[in-house]
């Protein structure tokens, strides 16, 4: 992604904003939380695990290398959650996508301090990073226990 902005010459300045892709996964209700454990000044806040998208990879590549990297699992990745997030000034973008778990894959906390399934109710009780929070919101419609306790319910719906 590349955005321009004016320098103090007047003239137009083209930079490459880093995409930043991270994982909602979800199984039976609720979604998987990760606590950072470094740097410092966001030890202990919390994230949906994931990372930067490496020149020419792409969304989902990056995803399923970065849920590998982190949490030692596959991952089916599906539809984005939410919006684009700005981070960093503008120089990033976070993009969270739903993911599912394939196969009997458990997650472990290689990269991470803690991690904790949240079921939609739960969602407020860790301290997410700012640009996780507007996530959460658009991700409560998928985390309805009706879409798991009524088969008339479809996952479309």
């Amino acid at each position: 992604m590349r955005t321009e902005r004016i320098s103090g010459d007047g003239q137009a300045e083209r930079r490459d904003v880093k995409v930043v892709v991270g994982a909602a996964i979800v199984a039976d209700g609720r979604v998987l939380a990760c606590a950072r454990s470094a740097p410092p000044e966001v030890a202990g806040r919390w994230e949906f695990p994931g990372g930067k998208v490496e020149p020419g990879e792409s969304e989902t590549a990056a995803l399923v290398r970065e849920c590998a990297e982190e949490l030692a699992v596959r991952v089916e990745v599906g539809d984005r959650v939410g919006r684009d997030v700005r981070m960093a000034h503008g120089r990033a973008v976070l993009r969270v996508y739903a993911a599912r778990l394939l196969g009997d894959d458990q997650p472990r906390a290689l990269e991470h301090a803690e991690m904790r399934w949240l079921s939609a109710d739960e969602l407020d009780t860790v301290d997410w990073l700012p640009a996780d929070v507007p996530i959460v919101a658009d991700l409560r419609p998928l985390l309805d226990p009706r879409r798991f306790a009524d088969p008339a319910v479809s996952p479309g719906d």
